[in-house]
């Protein structure tokens, strides 16, 4: 698509203001691109383009758990600088937002903010008011009022309206392009029901299933957590040294650093290789305390190294243990409950032997803390405690939202297969990664290297409240057991459901939970199984019930796979892999064919910047102080995949620029109407200065365009930028005479047409960086939006100054800098004149300055100027009168 030449009819004689300011820029334009809907994606003309003149971007639905923060602005202002271009490009933009509003972050939220949490016992209250609304501080859980499940769902419901207003108002004033009436929520009737329809088709396919397994587990949250959530971080510790007996023989010690564990020790195991241990496998030792029979076996997975080089196998203490109980084949002794507890009955293998007083008295219903103190206490006092506990800080699983350290419950739940228990289906998965073009390409290997490491299945079922309920029911057999091994699923139909008050089929309300009935799934979806269904959520994917009224087939057909997935790095592991597999096994396709990975937000300590370190900087005030435009130059400063840090100073860079952009234009649009017949400016660049310039700058044009088609946009900023401070320290004050007609008539006209074919160019190279600047200036002398201009190109450029010597402008203003120097080293103002001066240069250069010699003499007040052939350029043998202010 060429670019219109420049005085084409949508031009008008510049409107100029007094004073141009960046203050106030956002207040105004955002208004106007509302009024206009500037940014609305055009369907029917969507539907009659080639694929490739549609672009289509499935953006982050940021999740509404209180405030946005600079990372927010940091990602999204990518994305949008990527949008912006592709619609410069004549490509119609599919960019929709999403919210991601379900889930435990919600929930966690709502419980600080209302001071309240759930409680499925509890019955549903009319008009309930909660008792707190705000406030800065977390509200302990014991002191949280419990709630109905019902009415906990009602306040998460109405706090993340309130935060979405205020996340749109924000991304509004960033300058975000995106269509806000195709905005959805993870929680509305249409998001529901993709998931819940997605999912019934996992299941009956075979992707999804149901298994009572060790998992990971939250006491706090109380739910599963998934392998993809998980945070390892220090915890302080002890290693303990206990002796396990054996009859007639040496004890075998070990070391641990949970002793609560001994009653549910299964195993003694060293590695297959370690002749320490190689006599013992196969026999038998007897835990301490318990008396329980336990025997030693080898596995790879021992560390000799590490302690005594043998290890409890305790089902379960960590995820090594949920290997060796699958690989050996061993007992489940699970002792730790859902809620961080002991359980209160004592185990039958411990029932009738040494230690069933113990655990009845000193383990029943205690933390784990406790157990752990109780137990140590009882190792000492029976001699099987070796020495003292030797403190240390253990790498311990946490949630990434939680507080204490994740425990490995027993518990049903459903999963979603995802090549970690099967080679094949992670061989596809890691193919379907090759297919996908990230940027920076580097960011791929991280997503091979997640999938390669996975061990297990995605956990999807969560024990919360505020997400996706599963739409399945069990029958409830004679005895009033509920039956997990025949699911009553829901018809796609009647989707969204809630198995805890909708029934069904065949089933009426009055058998819930009976002997005969039906028991719904408590449980709801993780939220990245919503997530994860971000493409066919915004894009129109058919659901049979139409949920929501989003249906469109045959928009879903023309932009999916979708040309764009923009996210962050440290959500490869969840989001995009996730999303994956979902395309995967729907659609039998990557969902997007680009993958656009920034970096993190870095503080002054170069830590990530994070709501839950409490080093986050919020966006609002650093708008309003900065401006829109010097906060995006500092996001779009940063290349995709680099962590940057947050630089208050580059913000002040990009407000300089912003107000360059102002009050340059404004002189070069200070010439009133300048255009010519048949509204050919180019045509009258005739000066070899404007002609220079204008062939530097199709070079920029190039590159620039170059930067947005390998995803390094930064470079596309770096490039233009360049151009337009030498511009406007250069050339425009070498033109400022000849424009005011210093030299002619026909110099004039020429100093003028360039001045006005540049702004043109630099406007819309600009544009998707500093929206609002660009947008303001463009107001004053064309019609419509700068964003929705055509991309410039070269070729007109190129076709105006054929063979012009792209060089001449650096060097004359190589010769402008020494005039200057020359003035700045004497002490004496610009303005002082000099009567005479040597330019010495190679002989090319010499030849270039004096094809501008009038420009450089006006511009440095230079009475005479004398050539002198040298080796590099400068300026000597200079005569100076100091310039007095009358």
């Amino acid at each position: 698509m060429s670019s219109p030449a420049p005085g084409t009819p949508d031009r008008r004689t510049p409107t100029l203001p007094d004073k141009p300011s960046v203050d106030g820029l956002e207040d105004r334009w955002m208004a106007v691109w509302q009024e206009r809907d500037l940014y609305a994606f055009d369907r029917e003309r969507a539907l009659g383009l080639p694929r490739e003149q549609v672009f289509s971007i499935d953006t982050p639905p940021p999740t509404a758990s209180g405030s946005l923060h600079m990372g927010h602005v940091f990602g999204y202002t990518h994305t949008d600088c990527m949008a912006r271009y592709q619609r410069m490009r004549g490509r119609e933009v599919f960019f929709p937002i999403g919210w991601d509003d379900n889930g435990l972050p919600t929930e966690k939220r709502v419980q600080n903010y209302h001071g309240v949490r759930g409680d499925t016992s509890l019955p549903y209250a009319p008009d309930y008011e909660p008792p707190h609304s705000g406030g800065s501080k977390s509200i302990k859980a014991a002191d949280q009022q419990p709630i109905s499940r019902a009415n906990f769902i009602e306040l998460c419901e109405s706090l993340t309206v309130q935060d979405e207003e205020a996340y749109e108002s924000l991304f509004r004033r960033l300058g975000i392009s995106v269509d806000w009436s195709r905005g959805y929520r993870t929680i509305d009737d249409r998001s529901r029901t993709v998931a819940q329809q997605a999912f019934l088709r996992n299941v009956r396919r075979g992707e999804a299933y149901q298994a009572e397994a060790p998992g990971l587990w939250d006491v706090t949250f109380q739910t599963a957590v998934a392998q993809a959530e998980l945070e390892a971080r220090d915890y302080p510790g002890a290693y303990h040294r206990i002796r396990f007996h054996r009859d007639g023989a040496d004890a075998v010690e070990i070391e641990t650093t949970r002793p609560e564990l001994i009653p549910a020790c299964v195993a003694l195991i060293a590695h297959p290789d370690d002749e320490r241990y190689a006599g013992l496998f196969g026999s038998t030792v007897t835990s301490p305390l318990f008396g329980v029979e336990i025997p030693v076996l080898a596995h790879r997975l021992a560390e000799p190294d590490k302690g005594a080089g043998i290890a409890m196998c305790c089902t379960f203490g960590d995820l090594t243990d949920v290997q060796w109980w699958r690989e050996l084949q061993l007992p489940i002794r699970s002792l730790v409950t859902r809620n961080g507890r002991m359980q209160g009955e004592t185990p039958a293998w411990i029932a009738g032997g040494p230690g069933e007083q113990l655990y009845a008295e000193s383990l029943a219903t205690k933390t784990v803390f406790t157990a752990r103190e109780n137990v140590v206490a009882a190792l000492r006092e029976s001699g099987d405690l070796v020495g003292e506990p030797v403190k240390t800080q253990r790498k311990a699983n946490f949630y990434e939202r939680g507080e204490k350290p994740l425990e490995i419950v027993t518990s049903r739940q459903w999963y979603i297969r995802n090549g970690g228990r099967e080679a094949d289906l992670g061989k596809a998965l890691i193919a379907r990664g090759e297919q996908i073009g990230f940027h920076p390409a580097f960011m791929r290997a991280r997503y091979r290297n997640w999938v390669e490491g996975l061990n297990g299945d995605w956990l999807i079922s969560r024990q919360r409240f505020f997400g996706v309920p599963f739409p399945v029911w069990y029958p409830v057999d004679a005895d009033g057991t509920a039956d997990h091994a025949n699911p009553i699923l829901a018809d796609e139909a009647s989707l969204p459901v809630d198995p805890t008050s909708d029934t069904p089929p065949g089933y009426d309300e009055h058998q819930r939970g009976r002997p005969g009935g039906f028991a719904a799934d408590p449980d709801v979806m993780d939220t990245w199984a919503t997530s994860s269904l971000s493409p066919q959520i915004a894009a129109g994917w058919p659901v049979t019930s139409d949920a929501g009224g989003r249906n469109d087939a045959e928009l879903f057909d023309r932009i999916f796979p979708m040309d764009m997935r923009s996210q962050g790095h440290d959500i490869i592991r969840t989001w995009l892999f996730a999303t994956v597999v979902r395309s995967h096994f729907e659609h039998d396709s990557v969902p997007w064919d680009n993958a656009a990975i920034n970096g993190w937000i870095l503080d002054p300590d170069r830590k990530k910047m994070s709501k839950s370190k409490g080093n986050v900087v919020t966006p609002e005030d650093v708008l309003k102080q900065h401006s829109s435009d010097a906060v995006r130059y500092w996001a779009l400063s940063g290349r995709l995949g680099s962590d940057s840090a947050y630089d208050d100073g580059q913000m002040k860079v990009g407000r300089r620029l912003a107000i360059k952009i102002l009050n340059a234009s404004k002189f070069a649009l200070s010439f009133g109407d300048v255009t010519a017949d048949g509204d050919d400016l180019a045509a009258r660049v005739t000066h070899p200065l404007d002609r220079s310039m204008l062939a530097a700058l199709a070079d920029v044009v190039d590159q620039a365009g170059a930067g947005f088609e390998s995803w390094d946009y930064t470079r596309s900023l770096e490039v233009t930028e360049s151009f337009f401070w030498s511009f406007c320290d250069n050339y425009l004050e070498l033109v400022k005479d000849r424009a005011y007609g210093g030299q002619g008539d026909e110099a004039a006209a020429s100093a003028r047409a360039a001045l006005r074919v540049a702004l043109d160019v630099l406007l819309r190279l600009l544009a998707p960086f500093l929206p609002y600047a660009t947008e303001e200036v463009w107001s004053w002398w064309h019609e419509g939006s700068v964003h929705r201009s055509p991309w410039p190109e070269s070729s007109g450029l190129r076709a105006a100054t054929g063979d012009a010597d792209k060089a001449l402008l650096d060097t004359v203003g190589l010769a402008l800098a020494g005039v200057r120097k020359v003035k700045s080293e004497a002490k004496v103002g610009m303005k002082s004149e000099i009567t005479s001066m040597v330019l010495a240069a190679p002989s090319a250069q010499v030849e270039q300055v004096r094809g501008a010699e009038a420009d450089l003499a006006a511009t440095g007040h230079v009475t005479a100027i004398s050539y002198a052939e040298a080796d590099q350029l400068e300026v000597r043998d200079v005569q100076l009168v100091p310039y007095v202010k009358h």
